[in-house]
């Protein structure tokens, strides 16, 4: 839309800025007038009573114009490429890992030398978990980000990071990196003004000298770790204040209802950009508005936030794609995307927890009645945005579906979860699976589930070949699902090749007190040498997932266009969707701890009825049979069949 008053104080800023009307520069302005309207009409609902508003506004706009000034001409070459390719991050080509630099390669100079195992692997995207300054001992993982523009020492240095950037460009690899919206590390520059009595940087945080705001806060606020960070504020001695700490007592929460902490924050992230990132994970979007009386998740002020760094991003650096890691209930995972007449304009990505956590719920029921349950809503997904889709990360996996989809398969919510945690946690009768409970609450016995993918498929305690066999078929089974149900397949370091828990951990006192550590392993690289050895373990799981992620781009139809359906179930122990494309493609996944029998009619209630099949995960070919007849799939086996050529019949 355009507002003259608003797009003549554009003009005259790029004039004085010397942005020029050609080339790049003109992409740039064109961005800049045709986004000018949604940033002003978003920065304004957010702080049209901040006595600065007009002021920080223009330095709003002089942050875009010094970042797109700073912009390398090959960064804006490559965001021109991929404005061409059209949402080029959708594509059925990229696979991702995630990693931890230090634990995989040593540091960023080390990983340099291991992307020739990632391309190996068919790896072509890397998402770097933090590498920033953060203090030794109150890091959380990184995420207590001391100084967003300086590599951590044991890492390397920002050179080696742009150097590794370089190198990974050259060889068509993707680069993921994080930026920590919600929180400083309180070693932070601002963070230590703020405790000196800085009135300005205290205004950067949330801080009171007594306990009526901060009480009213935690009437409503929930405890995010419980047994380890309870509360959500912190008494700090030397400026006799009481500061917002909603993660860990280190970690201070900004406040973003004052506009310099979001522009200042906005600065970090087109650095980051700057630097070559194609993808940038917002660490935990959910909780950077607070208002008292509240979650304070989850809130109205956070969404539009993103909205604006989205339509910032979306005009200095067009090229990188925003990641929301928004851990939450799947009703509200959908507002990340954008709602209203912004959706589809907020995060690219979100990550599918959801569809994560359950596919966790049929591994251990064998029964995959509440996986379909959930898939209405989760299907709500807008075009033109895509999911993270992965059976692991480095954070603890938590049951975040509602109980009304455990309802819906006829369980007990309740009894169900139980069941699930005693499971993993290996208390379960039965259970095969090596995991701890992480972030127990005592008051509502809520916790979350800790362990490597291969340890909780029952790896770590296979004993007999048998048993291992089937350890892996889990994990394979887990993998595959992820891989084509439609979005970004994002590996967890060291399950490529069945790493099982790490408890080396326990010998660490800045970790012992969180077992998360177990699944995040420090890798031996005579390990992973074991992935040329005919039959070893590491072999069968690596060679089984290089097979996945060239399967996934060897077919158009995993590219993320909204080009799936589900199959009605037929069998309560099998889950299939098709994804639709000239060839039809039929992924069947059997969470069945015995063969399935799925009869030949599942295949015959699509507008076309296929005749002829062939699995390219077994090599087989199939002729649909009779409705009395069965495709059988062994025990956590899964199929994918492409329908051959002319073999589709018309229901009559």
């Amino acid at each position: 839309m355009y507002q003259y008053s608003l797009h003549e104080r554009l003009r005259k800023l790029c004039q004085k800025q010397q942005i020029g009307y050609e080339g790049s520069d003109l992409l740039f302005y064109t961005r800049l007038s045709a986004n000018a309207a949604a940033i002003h009409e978003l920065y304004t609902g957010l702080y049209s009573n901040h006595l600065m508003a007009d002021a920080l506004f223009e330095k709003l706009l002089l942050t875009l114009i010094d970042n797109h000034k700073r912009r390398s001409q090959t960064l804006r070459q490559r965001d021109e490429t991929k404005a061409a390719a059209g949402h080029w991050f959708l594509s059925n080509e990229l696979a991702g890992m995630s990693l931890y630099v230090d634990r995989f390669a040593g540091s960023l100079q080390g990983m340099q030398e291991k992307l020739d195992y990632c391309k190996e692997l068919g790896i072509n995207l890397l998402h770097l978990m933090p590498v920033f300054e953060s203090p030794e001992g109150e890091s959380d993982g990184g995420y207590a980000v001391s100084d967003f523009r300086k590599v951590a020492s044991r890492f390397g240095s920002l050179i080696d990071l742009q150097q590794l950037q370089q190198q990974m460009q050259e060889a068509g690899m993707y680069l993921m990196l994080d930026i920590v919206l919600n929180h400083t590390s309180q070693q932070h520059i601002w963070a230590q003004k703020a405790r000196k009595g800085d009135p300005v940087y205290q205004e950067y945080f949330y801080m009171y000298p007594d306990r009526s705001i901060p009480d009213s806060f935690d009437a409503a606020m929930p405890e995010i770790f419980p047994e380890t960070a309870p509360g959500n504020f912190t008494w700090n001695d030397q400026a006799k204040k009481w500061i917002m700490t909603v993660f860990h007592q280190y970690q201070w929460d900004l406040n973003y209802t004052n506009p310099a902490v979001l522009i200042d924050m906005l600065d970090n992230i087109l650095f980051y950009a700057n630097l070559g990132v194609d993808i940038l994970r917002i660490d935990a979007p959910a909780f950077i508005w607070k208002v008292a009386g509240t979650t304070c998740q989850n809130l109205p002020q956070a969404h539009q936030i993103l909205q604006l760094i989205k339509q910032c991003v979306a005009v200095a650096a067009p090229g990188m794609a925003l990641l929301g890691e928004a851990i939450v209930a799947p009703s509200e995972i959908m507002k990340y995307f954008g709602t209203g007449n912004r959706i589809g304009q907020e995060c690219d990505f979100a990550y599918h927890a959801t569809q994560m956590a359950l596919q966790w719920d049929a591994l251990a029921t064998g029964d995959t009645r509440v996986m379909l349950a959930a898939q209405p809503q989760l299907l709500q997904k807008p075009p033109g945005c895509s999911w993270i889709t992965y059976t692991r990360c480095h954070d603890d996996i938590g049951l975040g579906y509602d109980d009304s989809m455990i309802a819906a398969a006829g369980f007990d919510p309740y009894e169900h979860r139980k069941f699930l945690k005693q499971y993993y946690s290996g208390e379960a009768e039965g259970s095969v699976a090596s995991g701890a409970l992480f972030s127990v609450n005592p008051k509502t016995q809520d916790a979350r589930i800790s362990g490597s993918l291969a340890s909780l498929c029952g790896l770590e305690k296979a004993v007999t070949s048998d048993e291992i066999n089937l350890a892996i078929r889990k994990i394979l089974l887990m993998q595959a699902q992820s891989f084509f149900i439609g979005g970004l397949p994002m590996l967890f370091y060291g399950d490529e090749l069945g790493y099982t828990n790490d408890y080396s951990y326990l010998t660490d006192p800045g970790k012992s007190y969180d077992n998360r550590w177990m699944h995040r392993p420090l890798i031996n690289w005579s390990k992973n040498e074991r992935r040329h050895e005919a039959l070893r373990t590491e072999a069968l799981v690596f060679q089984a997932t290089q097979k996945l992620i060239r399967l996934r781009k060897q077919f158009p139809q995993f590219a993320d266009k909204g080009n799936i359906s589900w199959l009605r179930p037929h069998n309560i122990h099998v889950a299939g969707f098709i994804r639709h494309g000239d060839r039809p493609l039929y992924c069947l996944f059997n969470y069945g701890n015995k063969t399935s029998y799925l009869t030949w009619y599942a295949f015959k209630e699509q507008e076309t009825i296929p005749v002829k099949l062939y699995d390219h995960w077994e090599g087989k070919k199939y002729m649909v049979g009779a409705d009395y007849e069965y495709l059988l799939i062994p025990p956590y086996g899964f199929c994918l069949l492409e329908v051959m050529d002319n073999t589709l019949l018309t229901p009559q």
